[in-house]
C-alpha cells in the first residue's frame, strides 16, 4: 500500500481525501489546526501548519524515515505549492520545483515569466510608492486593479475607479502582502474563465473550465468578489480550445512540466489573456465537485497517481459529457446571525448537490472584502447551464440568514 501525504485537512480537502482512500492509499494529512475536519478521514493526522514550510518537511521527513515510506505528497483546496514542493525535494517524490512553487505565489514573478516567454497578458507594474500609483493613472487612466504581489483569496484585491482614494487603496493593498509589495495590471474586460488542466510529461490536458460569475462588482466595488461559477461555457469551442491552450503554455511557462496548472484567464476582444496560474488543485469544490459533475473527469484522482509517479491513462482527462453545473454564493447582511432559515426546503431536491455554511447562528457577518467573508454556497445541476444557475439561484433568494 502506497503513502500519500495531503498537506491541508480543510472541509474542502476532505472529498480529495476520500478519493485517496478509494485508490487503496494509506493517507497522511498535515494541517496546522488540531481539529482540522479532513483528520477524520486521514489514515495518520500530522499537526503542522500548511504555511509552515521548515514544520511540514521536518514532520514529513520524521515520519517517511520513522513510520511508512511517504510516496506522494499533494495539496487539495489549498494554495501552499512551495510546501508541497518542499516537501517533494526533500523526500525525493515526483513534484514541481520549488523554484516553480514559488513562481505561482509571487504575481509579479509570474508575469514577469509570462513576458519573457510571449504570454498574453495585460498591460503590469510593480507600485513601490504612492506618487508612482498616482503618475501611473495620470497616464492610463482608470479602471486598474492593484494587488498584493503574495496574497490569496482576493485578499487586497481592489479595482480602481476614479472615486476611490488612492492613498487608502495602496495602504489596504500593501497592508495583505507578507513583503509589502504591490501591483497593479490593466483591467480586463472580458469573460472571465476558471480553467483546471494536468500537465503530463510536459503535455496538458484541460479537465475543467468553467466561466466565473461577478455580477456583484458595483455592489461589492471597490473589492473584486465572485458570486460563484457555471458549466458549460458560453463561450464558442474554438475560443475555449485557444484560451485552455494559452493556460496551459502559461503553466510549461512556468516550468510545470507534470502537475497541476489552474488557470485564471480573461478572453478578451484581443484574445485570451493569463491573470495567474496557480501550481495546484482549486478550492471553491471545483476540482472535488463540479469537473466531475460537468465533466464526468475524476481529475483528483489522476492529480494523485501523478503525485505519486504513476502512468496516466491520459484519455480519461477528456471531458465524457458537458453538463450543467453552477455555484453560488449566500452573502447575507451584515449583523449578528441570528438564524439559517429553509434550508429543509431542499434537503431532499435532487438537482441541489451540496449546499453548505461557512458561518452559523451567534456569528458576526463582516463588510465583504474578500473570498473569506463568504458566507456559504449551493451547488446545483441541471440539463442546461441556465437551468444549473436557475436553480442555484432559487437556492439563494429562498434560504435566508437572519441577522440582526
Amino acid at each position: 500500500m502506497k503513502t500519500i501525504w495531503i498537506v491541508s485537512g480543510g472541509a474542502e480537502a476532505i472529498p480529495g481525501i476520500i478519493r485517496a482512500k478509494e485508490l487503496g492509499l494509506h493517507v497522511v494529512v498535515s494541517d496546522g489546526n488540531e481539529s482540522a475536519p479532513g483528520f477524520e478521514y486521514a489514515d495518520d493526522s500530522v499537526v503542522a501548519s500548511t504555511y509552515d514550510i521548515d514544520a511540514t518537511v521536518q514532520a514529513a521527513y520524521d515520519y517517511s524515515h520513522n513510520n511508512r515510506k511517504i510516496d506522494g505528497v499533494i495539496s487539495i483546496a489549498s494554495d501552499v505549492p512551495v510546501t508541497v514542493a518542499a516537501v517533494a525535494h526533500e523526500l525525493g517524490l515526483p513534484g514541481i520545483s520549488v523554484e516553480t512553487a514559488r513562481l505561482a505565489c509571487d504575481k509579479l514573478a509570474m508575469k514577469q515569466r509570462f513576458a519573457e516567454n510571449s504570454i498574453p497578458i495585460p498591460w503590469f507594474s510593480e507600485i513601490e510608492s504612492l506618487k508612482q500609483l498616482q503618475d501611473i493613472i495620470d497616464k492610463r487612466g482608470y479602471p486598474l486593479i492593484i494587488k498584493p504581489v503574495d496574497s490569496r483569496g482576493a485578499r487586497g484585491v481592489l479595482r480602481l475607479l476614479e472615486q476611490h482614494d488612492l492613498a487608502w487603496a495602496y495602504n489596504y493593498s500593501k497592508s495583505y502582502s507578507p513583503m509589502g509589495r504591490v501591483m497593479v495590471e490593466e483591467y480586463l474586460s472580458g469573460i472571465q474563465v476558471s480553467t483546471e488542466a494536468l500537465i503530463v510529461n510536459g503535455q496538458g490536458f484541460t479537465s475543467g473550465f468553467s466561466d466565473r460569475n461577478y455580477e456583484y462588482l458595483d455592489r461589492f466595488s471597490p473589492y473584486i468578489i465572485e458570486n460563484g461559477g457555471h458549466q458549460p461555457s458560453v463561450l464558442a469551442e474554438n475560443d475555449q480550445l485557444e484560451l485552455a491552450d494559452t493556460a496551459v503554455k502559461a503553466g510549461l511557462a512556468m516550468g510545470i512540466q507534470n502537475g497541476v496548472a489552474k488557470g485564471d484567464m480573461v478572453m478578451t476582444a484581443d484574445g485570451p489573456k493569463v491573470i495567474e496560474i496557480a501550481a495546484r488543485l482549486s478550492g471553491g469544490w471545483f476540482c472535488t465537485d463540479q469537473i466531475p459533475l460537468g465533466t464526468g473527469v475524476d481529475l483528483v484522482g489522476s492529480a494523485i497517481k501523478l503525485a505519486l509517479g504513476e502512468d496516466l491513462d491520459t484519455s480519461l482527462l477528456k471531458p465524457q459529457w458537458r453538463k450543467g453545473v453552477a455555484i453560488r454564493y449566500f452573502f447575507p447582511p451584515t449583523g449578528k446571525i441570528k438564524s439559517i432559515e429553509n434550508t429543509e426546503l431542499f434537503t431532499q431536491c435532487p438537482w441541489v448537490y451540496k449546499i453548505g455554511f461557512f458561518v452559523k447562528p451567534g456569528d458576526e457577518i463582516l463588510t465583504v472584502t474578500d473570498h473569506t467573508k463568504r458566507a456559504g454556497y449551493v451547488i446545483t445541476t441541471g440539463d442546461t447551464r441556465d437551468e444549473a444557475i436557475d436553480r442555484a439561484q432559487e437556492v439563494i433568494s429562498a434560504v435566508r440568514i437572519v441577522t440582526i
